[in-house]
């Protein structure tokens, strides 16, 4: 069934027609489909609708959403992957796997080693193209939230917004963690020292309540996993991570590369809670 992203609002219900981004209008010309033709829209926030085709034009097409569709692909835990930014466009393939392994957010960071650094309006296009690669991604892996990408920020003024903000009490709990290359706890060891997860939440479900997206008063564990680029972290970089309390903790013997590092680490916390879920 074709899968397409459209725009997130709270007057979409069941019954509505709408007319279709332009893009996605090129998409479903592409593909030929006709009046009464079925497909499925999401909206990035964890709402899937079927919707029926019922006008095509030479460059718009409407749709009328006809029935919400039950979608739960989300883990049980939000990650976020905070990544030193790898060269090249090893980025692209960070966000497009860790939006399959089921990431929630992904913070871009630059750091003393590494060698992507960007500001500006720079920054501001390749957050936006790394968006665009995460719902490409959502539509193709069948998951109805979209992962956000967080815009660039060096890795010390991040460490002090996560201090910051780890102080605030109305935040769920979360528990951060460094990928380091030093002497540490095995990850798979760390998870199965924390409290269990007490049950999925936070996770838009269009099947209950009507249309509305539910939102659960008990929010998901968080999770946060450093990385840096390639070369590592810079010791000072790593011990101030630490001294904010962070986890030092291994992915293994082997000495992984900068795109392959925090994607081993979602793929373990995701068989981790999603075995015992």
């Amino acid at each position: 069934m074709p899968r397409f992203h459209i725009e997130a609002s709270p007057e979409l219900a069941t019954g509505m027609e709408l007319t279709l981004s332009e893009g996605v209008s090129r998409h479903v010309q592409v593909l030929r489909l006709q009046p009464g033709d079925e497909v499925h829209l999401f909206d990035g926030g964890g709402r899937e609708w079927r919707a029926a085709v019922v006008e095509m034009g030479r460059k718009r097409v409407c749709v009328r959403l006809e029935s919400p569709v039950e979608n739960d692909r989300e883990l049980p835990v939000a990650v976020t992957l905070a990544v030193c930014m790898p060269a090249n466009d090893r980025m692209d393939f960070v966000v497009e796997k860790a939006t399959e392994l089921g990431v929630r957010a992904i913070q871009p960071l630059m750091c003393e080693r590494s060698v992507l650094r960007l500001d500006g309006d720079r920054a501001l296009k390749k957050v936006a193209h790394w968006q665009a690669v995460a719902v490409a991604a959502a539509e193709q892996c069948g998951r109805a939230v979209v992962p956000e990408i967080h815009p660039v920020m060096t890795l010390g003024a991040w460490i002090k917004a996560e201090a910051d903000g780890a102080a605030r009490a109305s935040r769920p709990v979360c528990h951060r963690a460094v990928l380091s290359l030093r002497e540490a706890v095995p990850l798979s060891g760390w998870l199965g020292e924390l409290p269990p997860v007490a049950s999925r939440a936070g996770v838009g479900d269009p099947t209950r309540g009507g249309d509305s997206q539910r939102h659960s008063d008990e929010r998901p564990t968080q999770f946060v996993f450093l990385n840096g680029p390639e070369g590592g972290l810079a010791p000072a970089e790593e011990e101030a991570a630490l001294r904010a309390g962070w986890r030092a903790v291994s992915l293994g013997r082997r000495v992984l590369r900068a795109d392959t590092a925090p994607l081993a680490a979602l793929s373990v916390i995701a068989a981790h809670h999603e075995g015992t879920d």
